[in-house]
């Protein structure tokens, strides 16, 4: 099965280190951040576990979830745990699904037998409160995720859904976004943009980032 962007994040039930869960019943009316790590005690999975459960409130003043996946039990998910803690600082405060029978990352497409036969790769699935994936992203194993951009695509995600917008590149929250080219009505974009806009192109408008929940 392949997932594509807008789809429906695939349901299902499973046992975490909190506990069973049906997926999207725990999502609830919220966002959600997927992520998966190829199994446990490896050593950049182990650093990753501790930045996110870090950014654990930073997430959810997002109103925005975080839950991981490994092949392993989860008795080793929590001797995992210990060792995040100890080498970390940081105790693990985010569910983490025991996906033993790789059930959850065949319905997500997280195995790549070309990279590798056994273990699932290392994907990110960033999925809206009406279930939908809105970003996926695939790392390979020696490359550790950068939470902090994954909090920056939640801010553009949920800004861009706000507002007639789109980030430009490198954006960081309350720098200008770009106004979408098909808002053309003058009296629109006026109503839309009461702070104006600098038009450098016709498709290419920028203008100060909206306010949150404006």
């Amino acid at each position: 099965m392949t997932i594509l962007l807008g789809d429906v994040a695939p349901d299902f039930q499973a046992q975490t280190t909190e506990g069973p869960l049906s997926f999207h019943e725990w999502i609830g009316d919220t966002w959600c951040i997927l992520f998966s790590h190829p199994k446990n005690f490896t050593p950049v999975c182990t650093t990753e576990l501790g930045e996110a459960s870090r950014l654990k409130e930073a997430f959810l003043e997002r109103n925005c979830k975080l839950i991981g996946l490994s092949i392993d039990s989860v008795a080793d998910h929590h001797r995992w745990a210990q060792d995040i803690q100890e080498t970390q600082g940081q105790t693990l405060n985010i569910p983490l699904i025991a996906d033993h029978d790789c059930a959850v990352a065949s319905a997500y497409d997280m195995l790549h037998p070309s990279s590798d036969t056994t273990f699932t790769v290392r994907c990110v699935f960033v999925i809206d409160p009406f279930k939908k994936v809105r970003l996926m992203l695939t790392y390979p194993a020696s490359t550790g995720r950068n939470f902090a951009e994954i909090l920056r695509v939640l801010d553009s995600l949920q800004l861009t859904d706000a507002h007639s917008v789109a980030t430009p590149v490198n954006w960081l929250p309350g720098e200008e976004v770009v106004i979408l080219p098909t808002l053309t009505d003058p009296a629109v974009l006026q109503q839309k943009f009461p702070q104006g806009y600098k038009e450098i192109k016709p498709y290419l408008r920028t203008t100060p980032c909206p306010a949150a929940g404006t």
